[in-house]
């Protein structure tokens, strides 16, 4: 009997010890993953070569990729008479790199950056541990410039601004949750969108439980300094608009904030872009002074004025989970309204441009996509008018940029391909023509490619 005890004593220290040993290498697991300890490298690359056996075998696509139901029509030669000047495209690539290439008006590759946010941002104190990027892309792209010198400045989306060299090189990074849109003021200012995070309540949000983001917009200097800085919180409250922060977004808007983590449910606003009034542009309604910031998960635009911190006007109703509206002039904007959701048929689903006036308290649809011509994207994207009135539109999700003409026919475009065969494409975050000047820029590049 006494023996029978012993044997039994035996195994149970031998579970116990296997249980132990099992807990201590789970927890080994969670430590190396999220802080990046050895042998992380090897996981990582182990991780992902089993989501692309795991995406092979079951034909399911990464989300920044999708596969077309069909190719896009071909331009007919007749009316293609796009706008001069290279191209910035900011996309996905294969096996998951993120790329910033210029191009020339046939697609051929003048200058590429290739980008890495591993490489380039190797010790993110900045971020919540909860929110790191565990694999690559890491995140997207989103809201890029490139400089007179010819560097690229760029939001690694939610993650930090950065500003880097032709050659790659790291120039400045600002530890600052940037995401979404950045853009150059005629002053040579940055201006983008930005968040902050708080583990702790905020008088801003008392509503909302933390961990909470806080959307903020900056004025950012060329060299990296953050030179002014707003709570769009504050300004709607300070402005007797708090009725707008307590509107509560679809659960399947809620931002996904990267490939391995959980989904932000105080999303309430989701400000995609930032665009102050040009400084050359004549006044009407707008003055300088005025900010136009995009409020996604409220249908909103607010244009405010960055000195008196008034705001001057919000604009609602015409359009849905839209991106990137620009000032066209003193009185008028365009909005582009991903239209998400708003189909009883998904194959009917089409994104638009609007024109709205504040002068005529009017507004108009430019374009949207149709049979003929299919345009959406659920997500993303940017609209750009050129000099000679065309519109440079990028469909995101499509992997698609192209140029239309005041008649709304396509007179140029761009796909981004990571496999033509299988119709597979990456996402496009933003396809943007540079100034006439940064062809000569970049003109020896282009030369040498040549030769």
């Amino acid at each position: 009997m006494t023996k029978m005890v012993k044997i039994n004593s035996d195994k149970l220290s031998f579970a116990g010890f296997i249980t132990a040993c099992t807990i201590l290498v789970f927890f080994c697991g969670f430590l190396v993953r999220d802080f990046k300890l050895f042998p992380y490298k090897y996981y990582a690359k182990a991780m992902q070569g089993y989501k692309k056996i795991r995406n092979q075998v079951s034909g399911k696509l990464p989300v920044h990729y999708q596969r077309l139901d069909k190719p896009f029509p071909e331009i007919s030669n007749d009316i293609a008479q796009p706008y001069e000047g290279l191209n910035l495209v900011t996309k996905v690539t294969s096996n998951d790199n993120l790329t910033a290439e210029i191009i020339d008006s046939q697609g051929k590759v003048v200058h590429k950056w290739d980008i890495n946010w591993f490489e380039m941002w190797p010790n993110p104190d900045h971020l919540p541990k909860n929110i790191l990027p565990k694999e690559k892309p890491a995140c997207q792209i989103h809201g890029a410039v490139v400089m007179e010198n010819g560097d690229l400045v760029f939001n690694f989306d939610y993650f930090g601004l950065i500003r880097i060299d032709r050659e790659g090189k790291v120039v400045w990074r600002l530890p600052y949750m940037t995401h979404h849109s950045l853009h150059r003021h005629d002053d040579g200012n940055l201006w983008v969108s930005g968040r902050r995070y708080h583990t702790e309540s905020t008088p801003e949000l008392p509503h909302l439980e933390p961990p909470i983001f806080e959307e903020t917009l900056l004025e950012v200097s060329p060299e990296g300094k953050i030179l002014r800085e707003w709570s769009v919180p504050k300004i709607l409250r300070n402005n007797g608009y708090s009725a707008f922060l307590y509107l509560t977004p679809f659960k399947d808007f809620a931002l996904k904030l990267n490939q391995g983590g959980g989904k932000d449910r105080n999303d309430i606003l989701h400000m995609n872009d930032v665009e102050p009034f040009p400084l050359t542009m004549e006044e009407g309604v707008f003055e300088r002074g005025d900010v136009m910031l995009s409020l996604r998960n409220i249908n909103s635009i607010v244009v405010f004025n960055a000195d008196t911190g008034k705001i001057k006007t919000i604009i609602t109703g015409d359009f849905i989970q839209h991106h990137d509206p620009d000032f066209i002039d003193g009185n008028t904007i365009s909005v582009f309204d991903n239209n998400r959701n708003n189909s009883l048929n998904p194959d009917d689903a089409k994104s638009r441009i609007w024109l709205i006036s504040l002068k005529d308290n009017t507004s108009k649809v430019f374009f949207e996509g149709s049979a003929e011509q299919p345009f959406y994207t659920l997500a993303m994207g940017k609209n750009q008018w050129l000099p000679n009135g065309n519109l440079l539109i990028t469909e995101s999700v499509s992997g698609r940029g192209f140029e239309i003409n005041q008649q709304g026919d396509i007179v140029w475009q761009y796909v981004n391909y990571v496999d033509r065969e299988q119709g597979i494409v990456g996402i496009v975050s933003e396809v943007q023509r540079l100034p006439i000047e940064y062809t000569k820029l970049f003109a020896s590049e282009k030369e040498s490619k040549k030769n």
